[in-house]
């Protein structure tokens, strides 16, 4: 009887979700169109990239020269990007972001300098920035109070599973490629023709961007200092909303830049095997995603954050010191899906707790925290690496995702109720595609 029950309310679960998902508007899944060939590019890039800086001879502390390089610019172009936005309107936006994210990708592989690959990375910079602001706003000037929420989860989520073939046509295209062209896998021609593959994955994109319907511009609505006219309004409540933010991304930076390095290094696997863990994970993280709105509905969104990220920390020193390949591969599937599904559910919250006229400045303020810390991190563990190996960056992770966890709940736990969703009204945050 009770398993009957459990399969009937299972199924009107599933009901409710895919009625939600019918709601989404024409433009939304022009979007989410264009997203889903981003996120399988960005799987394939990510898994590469950095084998193919240190194919070149480089260093890791180059690697995380390059990673910080690209955080800084869009930590810089946080504010600006989110005024060319409201004043260019979302549709040029998405696809000037676009094009400029196909160039950088395709200057990565034609000029291999060092000043090319930092210019590159500040391209990549600009261009993420601009997709981060823009995103959230498209997607709530195109969905109504009923399915946001879901939308919200749906966009990360659909992303992540696009990743997940990413990574695994990571794994074996420069091997693929590589045969074709008469190089090893590990050559850097077989990593830069796999690179120059994302650069057409990313032109592609921007066919579904070329048929959203366009708004009219809303040019001027945000006074360009508008973000430190609000700190000054509300310093306490905008502190304690982007201080846990700030916390986790300089213990993300630290090290999720550099998973495939880790599995390369300290386990000695090849890009296959580390291309299909990235997209079991990349799999697990999505549907972890899709499934976090329901959860949180009914438990609450602070308690889901509190506790999935804390019990995820286990699982990430379980990851950095297993002495089998096979756990620490469970450990890093277990903490990816934790720790990340409540991502989306804690922007929905942040936007709850501001008046609407001021979500586009916190969402804003939010991105450029979440860019401080990757824009610092990376460079520390690059030098971290090269002197010490892993142990360092796994404990700085680990302490600081703790702090993290204990700042959700001491700042927020008697807040997590349920509120009605306000009028749509832009809000600037970026969905980023940098794992915690």
């Amino acid at each position: 009887m009770a398993n009957e029950e459990n399969a009937v309310r299972i199924a009107r679960g599933f009901s409710d979700y895919v009625g939600k998902v019918r709601l989404f508007r024409p433009n939304a899944r022009l979007y989410l169109l264009s997203a889903i060939l981003t996120g399988l590019g960005f799987g394939v890039y990510r898994l590469l990239f950095n084998f193919y800086i240190l194919s070149q001879g480089y260093a890791e502390g180059f690697l995380g020269l390059l990673i910080t390089v690209s955080s800084v610019v869009a930590l810089a172009g946080a504010l600006p990007a989110g005024f060319v936005s409201d004043w260019l309107g979302r549709k040029p936006a998405f696809l000037l972001s676009a094009i400029l994210l196909t160039l950088a990708t395709v200057g990565v592989v034609v000029w291999r300098t060092p000043a090319s690959f930092v210019l590159m990375n500040v391209l990549m910079g600009l261009a993420q920035c601009l997709i981060g602001v823009t995103g959230a706003p498209f997607l709530m000037e195109n969905s109504g109070n009923e399915e946001r929420s879901y939308i919200f989860s749906f966009s990360f989520g659909i992303q992540t599973v696009a990743a997940f073939v990413g990574n695994w046509l990571g794994g074996r295209l420069p091997a693929w490629l590589g045969a074709l062209g008469g190089f090893s896998p590990t050559d850097t021609e077989a990593y830069g023709w796999s690179i120059l593959a994302v650069a057409g994955v990313y032109a592609l994109a921007l066919a579904p961007l070329a048929l959203i319907k366009r708004r009219r511009a809303r040019r001027d609505t945000t006074p360009v200092f508008a973000p430190f006219q609000y700190a000054l309004r509300q310093p306490r409540l905008l502190a304690r909303l982007i201080s846990p933010m700030l916390v986790t991304a300089l213990g993300a930076g630290l090290l999720m830049p550099f998973m495939n390095v880790f599995y390369r290094n300290v386990y000695q696997r090849s890009d296959a095997s580390i291309g299909t863990l990235f997209a079991v994970g990349s799999l697990a993280m999505g549907i972890g995603l899709l499934i976090a709105p329901p959860i949180a509905e009914r438990y609450g969104k602070i308690r889901l954050v509190v506790l999935s990220q804390a019990i995820s920390i286990p699982f990430l020193f379980l990851m950095g010191f297993a002495p089998w390949y096979w756990l620490s591969a469970l450990a890093y599937l277990i903490r990816l899906v934790l720790m990340n599904m409540s991502g989306p559910v804690y922007q929905a919250f942040v936007m709850e707790q501001v008046e609407p006229d001021a979500r586009a400045t916190v969402a804003s303020l939010n991105s450029m925290s979440w860019n401080f810390g990757w824009a610092f991190s990376p460079q520390l563990s690059g030098w971290l690496q090269e002197n010490y190996g892993f142990a360092p960056v796994f404990w700085g992770t680990g302490i600081t995702y703790t702090l993290a966890t204990l700042m959700y709940q001491r700042f927020f736990a008697q807040q997590d109720a349920p509120q009605p969703t306000a009028p749509c009204t832009p809000a600037y945050s970026q969905p980023s595609r940098k794992h915690r």
